[in-house]
């Protein structure tokens, strides 16, 4: 089961790392959309946004999976490679899992009543707001599976 987690984890970032190409697309093209074409740059705009929720969603456990995210480590390079992994399988035990419920837990009336509305950006009725509300989710599981991988991982031999 805890394979399974990690390669739907692993694919799950595999793809959405691509969204980093529209999202700079789209942030470009909304200069020249505003003042060359005088139009469209709205929806751009809103598009963008979706994206950037998408991506940054992703990118947090993407970063924790790539031991890039931040870390307080300065102590922590000084002990074993089995305490290193014992600090992290009890912060993500006490700290990320907890944490990632609570996300779930109390926005779950504003998420849900968005994706039932299929919710619109406020300023231009565009559809979509509705998924940037889900990206916290989204971020929110992935946080939750990636803890779990992190906790159920068997240790390498040579570090028990």
């Amino acid at each position: 089961m805890i394979n399974f987690l990690d390669r739907l984890t692993a694919a799950t970032i595999a793809a959405m790392r691509w969204l980093a190409l529209p999202l700079v697309l789209l942030l470009f093209l909304q200069w020249p959309l505003r003042d060359l074409v005088h139009g469209f740059s709205r929806e751009a705009n809103d598009l963008g946004q979706v994206v950037f929720a998408l991506f940054v969603a992703v990118s947090v456990t993407a970063a924790t999976r790539a031991g890039t995210h931040l870390a307080a480590d300065a102590l922590a390079q000084r002990y074993s490679p089995a305490s290193r992994r014992r600090v992290r399988q009890a912060g993500a035990l006490i700290g990320l899992i907890p944490w990632a419920l609570f996300v779930l837990w109390s926005s779950r009336a504003s998420v849900t009543e968005s994706l039932a509305l299929l919710e619109r950006f406020p300023d231009t009725a565009n559809p979509g707001y509705f998924l940037i509300k889900l990206s916290l989710w989204l971020m929110a599981v992935l946080i939750v599976l990636e803890a779990i991988i992190e906790i159920a991982r068997p240790l390498p031999e040579g570090d028990a």
